[in-house]
């Protein structure tokens, strides 16, 4: 990445100068290491926005530039969070075990302690065993590779069904959300060895940390979860900007075209796949210690639906777009949500906020796919008088088969 990547590309400079102060601001602005004028819940709220306009890049990246429409990203995004929630959640209970065995006045032996983590964490669904899955649940190392081996194992694997079949459009998209759909039914039940319904809790505090104080922690994830999503907004554009990203664009424009030309489409549609599963990943392993719980609600399908919406909203097809509509849409919805909207009173009926927001959101869908298809991200292209080129039948260049350098930026 030398100097001539961000003269062609100044949009990435302004990204991250834009989140580069935006993280001076809320640090200095914070209760942990400034004025006190951001609370420490407001902080950790903007940590998870930052999280979710992570996994917004990777939706935009498999859909608005690859064309692929993935309803189950968001599972990728839970079981990084899964992951990285069983270390936290085994390493605090043993804290807890060790001093709770302290006090019998004899030293604890490794299987008291043992049996005293299991039973703490699986009582609640009737075991006293840990499950097999929760064999390296010990070591933060190997649950780390495991956040970003679990979700990339399951993308490699779902991807080659899928695209070796050659399923495309809808059909791969409703493929997706089904996928989504059995492993979050899959994980409601007691016996999937993550606690069921309970899901895994209490993960916001920090094994051997237990004194520091959350306005600490909380801004520790906001710094983490700032630098997560501008290396990788970096290394995106630098992807997107190259060879590659005119290949994955032409796949999303004609796919039949760009095999014919001799492209291993399959093999660029797994390697995105496997690539956005990752690093909707690593946005769920950063996510859920700010949320402080996770269960399997959180693979729903209609959080995989709510993402589409966000890129959709922001502008697919350009990342700051993705970004935007991210940060925008869950800001906004915080906002609705968190109770301090005043309620308006027609007479004949009450509108709740809390209750209208989705209604509102959906309704904002619509009208961004009928009147804006560039969403948010589109305004940029008016400032910068970025149009689609009008060719009106027109060959893209001198071969039929061709793209004129200019347009293919456009």
């Amino acid at each position: 990445m030398n100097r001539s990547f961000f003269l062609r590309n100044p949009s990435v400079l302004i990204f991250i100068c834009v989140l580069a102060l935006f993280t001076v601001f809320v640090t200095v602005a914070s209760e942990a290491y400034g004025l006190g004028f951001v609370s420490t819940s407001f902080v950790k709220t903007l940590g998870k926005t930052l999280c979710l306009c992570l996994v917004a890049l990777a939706m935009d990246l498999i859909w608005g530039y690859a064309g692929i429409l993935s309803l189950g990203h968001m599972a990728f995004f839970a079981l990084g969070g899964y992951m990285i929630g069983m270390w936290l959640m085994y390493a605090r209970t043993e804290e807890i075990v060790v001093a709770s065995l302290a006090n019998g006045g004899l030293p604890a032996t490794p299987e008291e302690i043992y049996q005293g983590i299991a039973t703490q964490i699986f009582g609640v669904v009737g075991a006293s065993d840990l499950p097999a899955i929760w064999t390296f649940a010990h070591s933060l190392p190997l649950q780390l590779a495991l956040a970003l081996a679990v979700p990339g194992l399951l993308a490699l694997v779902f991807g080659w069904l899928a695209f070796r079949s050659r399923v495309t459009g809808v059909y791969l998209s409703i493929l997706t959300q089904a996928m989504t759909l059995a492993l979050a039914l899959y994980l409601f039940q007691n016996d999937s060895g993550l606690r069921g319904n309970n899901g895994l809790s209490g993960l916001q505090n920090l094994p051997g940390l237990g004194e520091t104080l959350q306005d600490l922690v909380s801004m520790w994830f906001f710094w983490a979860s700032a630098f997560a999503l501008g290396v990788t907004y970096l290394t995106l554009s630098w992807i997107v900007s190259g060879k590659f990203g005119s290949v994955i664009r032409a796949i999303r424009d004609d796919e039949a075209r760009v095999r014919f030309l001799g492209y291993s489409v399959e093999g660029y549609k797994l390697f995105l796949f496997t690539l956005t599963a990752i690093i909707a990943a690593i946005a769920g392993a950063l996510y859920y210690p700010q949320a402080g719980i996770i269960n399997p609600a959180e693979l729903a399908p209609i959080a995989s639906i709510y993402l589409a919406v966000w890129v959709a909203i922001g502008g697919r097809g350009r990342l700051y777009g993705a970004v935007i509509g991210a940060a925008f849409v869950s800001l906004v919805s915080s906002w609705f949500t968190s109770g301090r909207v005043p309620s308006i009173n027609l007479g004949f009926a009450t509108i709740n906020w809390v209750d209208w927001w989705l209604v509102l959101l959906g309704l904002a869908f619509v009208a961004v796919t009928l009147f804006a298809p560039k969403g948010i991200g589109g305004l940029f292209d008016r400032f910068q008088h970025i149009g689609t080129p009008d060719r009106k039948g027109a060959p893209l260049g001198p071969d039929d088969g061709s793209l004129q350098e200019q347009e293919a930026r456009e």
